[in-house]
């Protein structure tokens, strides 16, 4: 064998090694989720499952917990947090690069900057404020949350897609008699839509798998996320969960970020491909 076939089938041996690696944790996920829920044993816990019981398990996760209204306020996060960044960080993105607005990079800054602090430092303030105003335990509190800490993720990626598109369409458009907004609206934005969407799909798996500030904002089955519900199986209000059944749970509510994925995996590849510097 050549070198350079030796050198391409180690590099292929290395990454399918790699990958079933990263796979094994799915795996044991999977297997166990699919286990009768009186029948999993720590010791067998990767052995393939010899009886399939995962409808049982869903069906006992529905009976124990509201998790449905947890999917639903996820969803109801899920799709309008990410559309609201979006649409702000593209704003902001096209008043700082198109309209070039003063001081433009130290708004970008200020914007973006926020991104450095951990989250966690958040949360004290948060539920302060929250529970002043009367936001604490409402969707409208989780709505604007969401919305703020993805807004500077919005704002990079659409910054550096609207610096790829030449000023002069923005001046054409200008001498045409279009107003600064109507230019933003019916021009850039279908534009850069690859580059929203490719952004939405990352906000999106974000809030869908948020604990944090579930946890912290929330408390009634009705507004809290469904994450939030499922860590929820582990504590002493819902002791004596099997462990198939916390793991059929867990599979229910990872099935809309992998359907999503697997859905726009090619328009979320080309959205990020347009938006590199």
């Amino acid at each position: 064998m050549s070198a350079p076939r030796a050198t391409g089938a180690l590099r292929r041996a290395v990454l399918v090694a790699l990958g079933l690696l990263w796979l094994f944790p799915t795996y044991l996920i999977v297997a166990n989720a699919l286990r009768p829920a009186d029948g999993y044993r720590p010791d067998d816990a990767v052995k393939p499952p010899t009886d399939l019981a995962l409808l049982a398990n869903i069906g006992e996760v529905w009976e124990r917990t509201d998790l449905e209204q947890g999917l639903l306020s996820s969803l109801l996060y899920s799709l309008v947090s990410p559309a609201l960044a979006v649409l702000v960080g593209a704003l902001a993105a096209y008043a700082i690069v198109v309209l070039r607005l003063r001081h433009g990079f130290a708004w970008f800054m200020l914007i973006f900057g926020g991104t450095i602090f951990p989250l966690q430092m958040l949360l004290v303030p948060l539920f302060v404020g929250y529970s002043r105003f009367g936001l604490y335990d409402g969707r409208l509190g989780m709505v604007l949350v969401y919305t703020a800490i993805n807004v500077p993720l919005a704002a990079l990626v659409m910054r550096n897609f609207f610096g790829g598109i030449a000023i002069s369409v923005f001046e054409a458009a200008r001498m045409d008699g279009a107003s600064t907004f109507g230019i933003f609206w019916r021009i850039h934005l279908p534009l850069s839509w690859t580059a929203l969407a490719a952004v939405f799909v990352l906000e999106f798996t974000f809030v869908w798998n948020d604990l944090l500030f579930g946890l912290t904002l929330t408390q009634s089955e009705t507004v809290r996320p469904a994450m939030t519900g499922l860590a929820a199986l582990t504590t002493d209000v819902y002791a004596g969960t099997p462990v198939p059944v916390a793991l059929a749970a867990g599979l229910v509510v990872s099935v809309p970020t992998v359907a999503l994925f697997l859905l726009t995996q090619r328009l979320f590849t080309r959205g990020l491909t347009l938006t590199q510097v």
